[in-house]
């Protein structure tokens, strides 16, 4: 009988430890991911949206199919801007296993293949955080870049600052003090990982701000038209991708390569090559890395089967 996991149960068992494992388990083996379909969706008075169909399998194991939307004007209607499923499937029989809450499967596995690609990437001693953006991916990332390194401070960025302020109020406690930070560059350049997830068309990361030895995650960026970091940011850092995927979709790379200032053998590998240790991580303590995710649905297969295979039976 095909079970079915809301998101509560998602977040339960989807802990940041066990999750990063999975991913990097994932990542070294042979998990099938055909192109994803994307396909824009024009919504009368609010900005256009996007329909993602994500599948994947690997043989003789799991399947899977994510079906999810990314509407940009649900924060004008107070509503969360990702949403979707995911269908497992066996990929022996075809049978339906689990129905899974696909807006907070996303959450958890693309906060979590950041925190592997900082495992691999930012400074064993990295313990400020810098955290741009404020919607709902914005607590994940904190918490899980906080599970694999020391962070001991916290800044939240905005541009709704009263947002800031009651996101870092909520996060504040435990293992790190958080707070409101007004000035971006000021906050920037304190940092030690700059963690980006907007739906920004403007750099916010400004390759001038950033210093010798920090690591940058830039998440938001999902099509061409759209940049969370400039020329500058990209041609100073050594670049890492979560898969190749990212240097078409995500104006973070897809510009810089256009005009130039970026040359795609300036790449230095995937998560994948990272994970397998076919490319090296973090080089030196000065030296400046960055990784830019656009999302595979290897992630969200590996997360789905965790879910299934770690709930209660």
């Amino acid at each position: 009988m095909m079970r079915s996991f809301g998101a509560d149960e998602v977040a339960a068992i989807l802990d940041t430890p066990r999750l990063v494992e999975a991913l990097r388990t994932a990542f070294r083996g042979d998990t099938r991911t055909p192109t994803r379909h994307h396909h824009k969706v024009d919504v009368p008075g609010a900005p256009q949206a996007m329909l993602l169909l994500m599948p994947a399998w690997t043989e003789g194991g799991y399947m899977g199919v994510k079906v999810v939307s990314v509407f940009p004007g649900n924060a004008a209607r107070g509503l969360d801007s990702v949403q979707g499923n995911y269908l497992l499937m066996s990929a022996t029989t075809g049978e339906p296993l689990a129905l899974v809450d696909g807006r907070m499967l996303t959450l958890r596995r693309t906060a979590c293949a950041s925190a592997l690609a900082a495992d691999y990437l930012a400074r064993r001693d990295a313990a400020r955080l810098l955290m741009v953006g404020t919607g709902a991916l914005a607590p994940h990332l904190v918490r899980a870049h906080a599970a694999i390194r020391p962070i001991r401070e916290v800044a939240i960025w905005g541009r709704d600052k009263a947002k800031a302020r009651a996101l870092a109020e909520r996060l504040s406690g435990g293992s790190f003090v958080a707070r409101a930070a007004d000035d971006l560059e000021a906050a920037m350049r304190a940092a030690d990982i700059v963690s980006c997830a907007t739906l920004s068309k403007d750099p916010l990361v400004c390759g001038d701000w950033l210093r010798p030895g920090q690591h940058v995650d830039l998440v938001g960026s999902y099509a061409r038209d759209m940049r969370e970091s400039d020329d500058a940011a990209v041609a100073r850092a050594r670049v890492h991708v979560d898969t190749p995927a990212a240097l078409l979709e995500s104006g973070d790379l897809a510009m810089p390569l256009a005009s130039g200032a970026l040359h795609q053998d300036a790449i230095a590998g995937t998560l994948a090559d990272l994970a397998r240790g076919a490319a090296p991580g973090r080089r030196a303590d000065d030296e400046i890395t960055l990784f830019k995710s656009t999302g595979t649905a290897l992630e969200d297969l590996a997360g789905a089967v965790l879910v299934y295979e770690g709930a209660p039976r």
